[in-house]
């Protein structure tokens, strides 16, 4: 009897570490926006990046292109070291679960980051927008990306089958929404302020890459700016939208296709470009990126 209730319980604290393979591909994707997010936080507030911190996480991967310490306020370094550091953590966890792969080639020069916003705008920005230039400039930045990465956990974790595997999704939403929360924050305070030396807000700012992922993602809007007509505001009350949300004020979701199409800046997830040249890593984007998706 006393054997019995033994195999019982291993079985079944065991089955929880069984991650069907769905699982395993859907919580590798990931790893390419987190190897994004701890690159770029990591370069811009201390200027070194996993080689330095952690280059087993790496793997062996190229080294990012033009990334490079930001010119930042005392407060803003801090939360960005620290946002840095949580992504070490967040690139430890999901490889503690999947194989993962190394760290592909990332573009973060400023060159790149001035791409993006002259599509944001329909025009090049004079001069060229760089990102480690300011405090503002480089909170812009981070609203660039990370968001897409947040989104794409709120479109995973239907997918998921392993409470494993829904647990770690959960643990890394939560972490993603309050960076995001943050950066939002610190923009909203600012929402008014002019960018230098542009004539534009940084609530305008923000509009502008809203719509664009809007545009690449290619399915509808999911993407708010800081600001917002009353009939998009929670209950249809505000038009401040320090946290993007929809209807329900529900975090927005993304699939794999709408995230590559976007961090790409190609509006195809078959075509590699913008902040990974030669394309994301994994078993999904590999596929997609030969078109087997």
């Amino acid at each position: 009897m006393i054997f019995l209730i033994f195999l019982f319980i291993f079985t079944s604290v065991n089955s929880t570490f069984i991650i069907p393979k769905s699982d395993m591909n859907l919580l590798e994707f990931p790893l390419n926006l987190e190897y994004f997010e701890a690159e770029y936080f990591l370069f811009g507030s201390m200027g070194k990046g996993l080689d330095s911190i952690q280059p087993d996480l790496a793997a062996g991967g190229p080294p990012p292109i033009g990334a490079k310490q930001a010119n930042l306020s005392v407060v803003v370094k801090d939360i960005i070291t620290q946002f840095g550091y949580q992504e070490v953590g967040h690139l430890r966890a999901i490889k503690k679960r999947v194989k993962g792969f190394p760290r592909p080639l990332l573009n973060l020069s400023s060159e790149s980051f001035a791409t993006v916003m002259n599509a944001a705008f329909g025009k090049p920005l004079s001069p060229p927008f760089d990102p480690y230039a300011n405090d503002i400039n480089y909170l812009i930045s981070c609203y660039v990306i990370p968001y897409v990465g947040l989104t794409g956990y709120v479109g995973a974790n239907p997918k998921l089958h392993s409470p494993i595997s829904r647990k770690l999704v959960a643990g890394l939403l939560g972490m993603e929404s309050g960076q995001d929360a943050v950066v939002r924050s610190l923009l909203y305070e600012r929402a008014n302020k002019k960018v230098v030396p542009y004539a534009v807000t940084v609530a305008q700012f923000t509009q502008k890459i809203s719509q664009l992922r809007n545009k690449l993602g290619n399915d509808g809007l999911k993407d708010e700016g800081l600001k917002v007509p009353i009939k998009l505001g929670a209950e249809k009350k505000v038009k401040g939208n320090v946290l993007a949300g929809d209807e329900d004020s529900l975090a927005y979701g993304r699939t794999p296709q709408e995230i590559l199409r976007i961090v790409y800046g190609t509006g195809s997830e078959h075509t590699p470009g913008g902040f990974f040249p030669n394309g994301c890593d994994g078993v999904i984007a590999s596929k997609l990126r030969g078109g087997g998706i």
